[in-house]
């Protein structure tokens, strides 16, 4: 049985240990988090992710999993992951502080022939640096770096799934790294060159991504402004029809912005990378200006129909504070800046109704949700739906005539509605709306 220590037992973390302890693995989770640790063992999870609570019940239960806060607890495991958090700095770099930590916590309880692999997203050159500085001064151990590549909501699944990619610090560290992975999980494990190639992929992933949703934005901008009726989800699906080379065009789609942890900051670290080796690197500031543009661009829209209806004092139906898809992870939702952009313009009925996220997250973010999706609905004036969630997809044109005031805004943010469905809405008196179907 491999002994596995996960150092940073949050949303990742958690979810890296509850599966690898379902595999068979002896885990333990460190994290300075009490509150957190507690739960842990107690069966218990906070993490806002599907299935990860049956999972830690289940692994906990079978006494294959536990929760520290005890750096030393290192020093039992054939594996150690670090998953802390790389926020970002106030100079638009990576905050490397809680990695550092990290590592000089668990230096002193690590002994030689343990593989340790960083599982934090960071710049190249962080792990080199952590391991020449802190972590092989205090014991013959194999560095890498494997990136996490998860996809909040399907964590778990793709965890099991998704291939995983291992860069180690020299061949050996590569190999014991890669077989660690091939022996506990069945997907494919992607050897590359170098710690720095292997921190690079995961940055390269998520810029694709911000990119993509970025050009996704730009086109469902310029559809809105032009005189003619264009559906940016038709031009997208003919778009996508296109093959090249081995694969298809695989343009995203457009909504109210980009929230979560991860594409909030990595373009961030490219760009502060290329500035610190000389370059001017014109992409990564684009895309993330265009995305965070866009809450703005929906509170506008919605403001300008409200006001051209002499609605002052309207009430507001928000569907959905979460960033993603039935998901309850609220990590840098773009809801709020459209919140605040809303108040802003003088809308303060503001009635926010998401059955995905909990009382206790919105308290940490500093809102009040309306558990009551009835009421929220009840007599408002505009609709904006920000998430997808089943709860909202439930919502019928019957649902919406009864009701929302006659004549009503609806926002489609993320649902997008097909055209049967945006006929019946209009035919009951609605007024459709979406990023970029001025259709």
């Amino acid at each position: 049985m491999k002994r596995v220590a996960v150092v940073g037992f949050g949303y990742i973390g958690s979810v890296i240990g509850a599966v690898l302890a379902d595999r068979g693995c002896q885990v333990v989770g460190i994290d300075l988090n009490q509150g957190l640790v507690d739960a842990v063992n107690r069966g218990e999870c906070p993490i806002p992710e599907p299935g990860i609570d049956d999972l830690v019940a289940k692994t906990v239960a079978a006494g294959r999993l536990s929760a520290s806060t005890d750096m030393a607890a290192v020093a039992g495991a054939d594996v150690v992951v670090v998953t802390v958090g790389t926020p970002l700095s106030d100079e638009y770099d990576a905050d490397l502080s809680h990695i550092r930590a990290a590592c000089m916590g668990i230096a002193p309880h690590l002994h030689d022939g343990q593989v340790l692999m960083v599982k934090s997203t960071v710049p190249p050159g962080v792990t080199r640096r952590m391991a020449e500085e802190v972590l092989l001064p205090a014991a013959r151990i194999h560095v890498a770096f494997s990136p996490e590549r998860l996809a909040e909501g399907a964590a778990i699944r793709e965890f099991q799934t998704l291939p995983i990619v291992v860069g180690g610090m020299d061949r050996a560290a590569t190999a014991a790294a890669a077989a660690f992975w091939r022996s506990v999980l069945d997907v494919e494990v992607i050897e590359v060159a170098s710690p720095e190639t292997a921190e690079l992929v995961k940055l390269a992933c998520n810029q694709w991504i911000d990119l993509n949703i970025a050009l996704a934005h730009e086109l469902a901008k310029l559809a809105d402004a032009l005189p003619w009726p264009i559906d940016t989800l038709e031009v997208i699906r003919g778009a996508n029809s296109l093959k090249k080379g081995q694969h298809y065009v695989n343009i995203l789609t457009p909504s109210n912005g980009v929230g979560g942890y991860c594409l909030t900051k990595d373009p961030w670290f490219i760009d502060a990378l290329g500035k610190s080796n000389g370059l001017d690197l014109r992409l990564s500031a684009a895309g993330r200006t265009v995305n965070d543009g866009m809450p703005a661009y929906v509170a506008d829209a919605v403001d300008l129909f409200l006001k051209g209806r002499g609605k002052k004092a309207a009430k507001i139906a928000v569907l959905g504070y979460s960033f993603k898809t039935n998901s309850g992870d609220c990590r840098f939702t773009p809801v709020d800046p459209l919140l605040a952009a809303l108040r802003a313009a003088g809308h303060d009925d503001l009635h926010i109704a998401d059955p995905m996220v909990s009382d206790a997250e919105a308290a940490h973010h500093g809102v009040v949700l309306t558990r009551d999706l009835d009421a929220a609905l009840d007599g408002a004036d505009a609709v904006i739906i920000n998430a997808a969630h089943d709860a909202f997809k439930a919502l019928g044109v019957a649902d919406f005539s009864r009701l929302l005031s006659p004549g009503a805004l609806i926002y489609d943010g993320r649902i997008y509605y097909d055209r049967a469905m945006i006929d019946a809405l209009t035919a009951s008196g609605f007024v459709y709306r979406g990023v970029g179907r001025s259709i």
